[in-house]
């Protein structure tokens, strides 16, 4: 019906798309994903900060190890919270204007912990700077897939992952020349940045088409996609898919399988991409590579991620050609095998020792005999594990639950779906951090990774089972798909 009414027949709809530019797009991912990179300087901080901030003279601002583990672990619950101030901002203020708020929380935040005059006050630091993480992980993947064209959207959307390693990177490279309250004043420069750009930039199309604006939707398809891109016919394409599934959430909504089969897609990719055990290997990256004798710990990290940087890159420019299917099975089957060496070797190691030893303990006895052979080529053991599930993680499981939780929910509940998604995401993130050593007591060493493996082939047969292949796909041909439909 809507290819008749617009003179535009399915064969030419490939001649029609020879004619977007991607330039402007480019430059619109580029200002919003600084957001992103925010939230990695954020994540990273800590790591160069904490050694730092428990060794400071002034009593006021020095750390215990409880204090320590609250300044790393407390920046998600802040993104829990984020998450679901992202979802009301989306659908009542739009996307551009919440990522141009969402640049306040960062700046206060890091600017609290620079004139920081007690722990209190670099707790508030991190809990601002998490909130605003928590908004940025929504807002920014649902803002570039509602720009994007579809065959660049996997692309563009993996530049999100990508920008929060190179945060990450950053920060720790930064961190070996800079002290901490120079740290945190480099890693408000991003934020800055992004509301600067993002005043430039267009509010996304379904948004404006959503609230009736079809001249400013016009507009921002001209600028997004060149002044020779058939305009009319995508804005009309929106319009037909959003009458069909109506304007406003309602809970009864949830009963459509349109809504809840990817709401559930959503919460299990979140679910799995918190229990591939990432938290804990970057947690023990610096121990693992102590005993493969790097001597350097702060290099470590850059090195690791170094790794991150590179495969998420990798992912990112495949991406549109692989599909996001295949990527997140060879992720889950890397992570698998990689975590199941990983309890083998802590298994090797309490048989070296006492069966019992908690890894805590099992670290330093490791670090006191690091000469000895056995333990010297255990340690490259687990030193290959690590890359493998860095890489397998970046490949897959790091980038693309983000990208399809932006690309498969319906317009109307885009806002409430994703927050659900990203509450879940931090939420998890903070009980695996905050429970992680009373697992490793319960449950020994290996037997914890070997957890990990088992969820790791659970998602790979989940990701077989249930989640559909979204490339080369528009986002209503994709909401067509659960609500079994031909989509336009």
């Amino acid at each position: 019906k809507l290819y008749k009414q617009l003179n535009c027949p399915l064969v030419m709809l490939d001649t029609l798309t020879l004619s977007v530019k991607n330039k402007n797009l480019y430059l619109a991912t580029f200002a919003s994903v600084l957001g992103p990179m925010s939230f990695g300087f954020v994540l990273g901080y800590s790591s160069p900060a904490i050694p730092e901030l428990t060794r400071i003279s002034d009593p006021r601002l020095r750390l215990d190890s409880i204090q320590a583990s609250w300044f790393g672990s407390i920046v998600t619950v802040g993104a829990a919270f984020g998450g679901l101030l992202g979802g009301w901002m989306v659908d009542k203020i739009g996307r551009k204007l919440s990522l141009m708020f969402c640049s306040l929380p960062f700046v206060f935040g890091f600017t609290v912990i620079i004139a920081a005059q007690n722990v209190w006050m670099l707790y508030l630091g991190r809990v601002l700077t998490g909130l605003a993480s928590g908004v940025t992980s929504l807002v920014v993947p649902l803002y570039i897939s509602e720009m994007a064209h579809e065959r660049v959207r996997g692309f563009l959307g993996s530049c999100v992952q990508l920008m929060v390693v190179l945060g990450i990177m950053g920060v720790y490279l930064a961190g070996l020349f800079l002290d901490w309250r120079w740290l945190a004043i480099c890693s408000s420069i991003p934020p800055t940045l992004m509301m600067v750009c993002m005043c430039f930039m267009p509010e996304t199309p379904r948004f404006l088409l959503s609230q009736g604006k079809r001249r400013e939707a016009e507009e921002a398809l001209r600028f997004l996609r060149g002044p020779d891109a058939p305009v009319e016919w995508e804005c009309a394409r929106i319009e037909d898919a959003c009458d069909e599934q109506g304007s406003s959430f309602h809970m009864s909504d949830l009963k459509d399988p349109g809504v809840y089969k990817p709401l559930v897609i959503g919460f299990m990719l979140m679910v799995f991409q918190q229990m591939t055990g990432i938290n804990a290997i970057m947690f023990y990256a610096e121990n693992i590579f102590e005993e493969a004798h790097f001597k350097e710990s702060d290099l470590a990290s850059v090195i690791v991620g170094l790794i991150q940087v590179v495969f998420t890159a990798v992912a990112a420019l495949i991406m549109d050609k692989a599909g996001r299917k295949i990527l997140l099975i060879i992720s889950g089957v890397a992570m698998a095998i990689s975590t199941t060496a990983f309890g083998v070797y802590f298994y090797l190691m309490s048989k070296l020792h006492t069966p019992t030893v908690s890894l805590s303990i099992l670290m330093l006895d490791i670090q006191s005999k690091a000469g000895e052979e056995p333990h010297a080529n255990l340690a490259w053991l687990a030193l290959a594990s690590m890359a493998v599930f860095i890489t397998g993680f970046a490949l897959g499981w790091g980038p693309i639950p983000w990208l399809v939780m932006s690309e498969i929910f319906p317009h109307k509940v885009r806002g409430f779906a994703s927050a659900v998604c990203v509450l879940t995401n931090w939420g998890l993130a903070f009980i695996v951090t905050k429970t992680f050593q009373d697992m490793m007591t319960l449950l020994t060493s290996a037997g914890t990774f070997w957890l990990f493996a088992s969820t790791c082939i659970l998602n790979v047969l989940f990701t077989i089972a249930f989640i559909p292949e979204t490339k080369g796909k528009t986002l209503e041909q994709i909401e067509a798909t659960f609500r079994g439909t031909s989509g336009p």
